[in-house]
């Protein structure tokens, strides 16, 4: 699975970020802050903040709204949504669906696989990040200088 997701880091710079929060001691605003720190080109989606700026970025509604083209799609939202989620990755051509940490679909992942688009879930992509790259393994939320 590291192979997998050392690959899929190196090789997609931008990240559609699913469910970011204004609140900046949020964990999807502190993982959107290291991803860009660390090159990545990361855009929020979050309905009720249409329109904002959220560490710079504009924020859209939903994906299909995106006009720049996404590799990974990251998502902060309940296991529940995870499928709708898997269906829009597939609308807008992503090669990744990003499931946080515990977030997982077995419907996501079945519809994906069909469509050749690879499946993460249950994971961070800043603790993957840091462990994969940097080597290190602190806790989460800690955002590090």
């Amino acid at each position: 699975m590291s192979d997998k997701i050392k690959e899929i880091l190196s090789k997609y710079k931008t990240i559609a970020m699913v469910g970011v929060s204004k609140d900046p001691t949020k964990a999807s605003t502190i993982v959107m802050k290291y991803m860009q720190k660390y090159g990545y080109k990361v855009i929020p989606v979050n309905p009720s903040a249409k329109g904002e700026k959220i560490l710079g970025e504009e924020v859209f509604e939903k994906l299909e709204d995106i006009k720049t083209n996404i590799d990974i799609v990251d998502v902060f939202r309940p296991s529940s949504e995870a499928f709708k989620y898997a269906e829009d990755t597939i609308k807008i051509g992503a090669k990744v669906l990003w499931l946080q940490l515990g977030i997982k679909s077995e419907k996501a992942k079945k519809i994906l696989k069909i469509k050749n688009i690879e499946y993460i879930e249950n994971r961070c992509t800043k603790m993957e990040y840091q462990k994969i790259f940097l080597k290190i393994n602190p806790s989460f939320p800690v955002l590090q200088d």
